[in-house]
């Protein structure tokens, strides 16, 4: 059995992945200096952060909500931002609205596969 973990994607417009990193834990994504440095690295193309969370739910927590501001407030604009359950794909656009996507894009089930969610 694959254990589950939480995973963050760096995307750009296109949905390409710019840079990936997981925890190892299935409830917790901690802060690392390596993904702020990956974020600076890619400010001029990046457009979306996405996140798993393996065991639920379909929201941003508040510390998901506190980082989203601090990335937006590092890079001078807004991003768009995902959460990713097993059944889900919640998003927060750049424009700030928020909703569930049911068209799924092509990442998303790579997001489920690194967080065990797939196979």
């Amino acid at each position: 059995m694959v254990a589950l973990t939480e995973v963050c994607f760096l995307l750009d417009a296109d949905g390409t992945v710019l840079w990936r990193d997981s925890s190892g834990d299935p409830s917790a994504l901690p802060d690392s200096r390596e993904r702020w440095t990956a974020i600076w690295a890619h400010r001029e193309v990046l457009a979306e952060v996405a996140h798993s969370h393996p065991g639920g739910p379909a929201a941003f927590s508040a510390t998901d909500l506190s980082t989203m501001d601090a990335i937006d407030a590092a890079l001078g604009r807004r991003l768009g931002y995902a959460v990713v359950t097993p059944e889900n794909v919640l998003r927060r656009r750049a424009d700030g609205s928020t909703l569930i996507d049911d068209s799924e894009p092509v990442w998303v089930l790579e997001l489920r596969r690194a967080s065990g969610l797939g196979a």
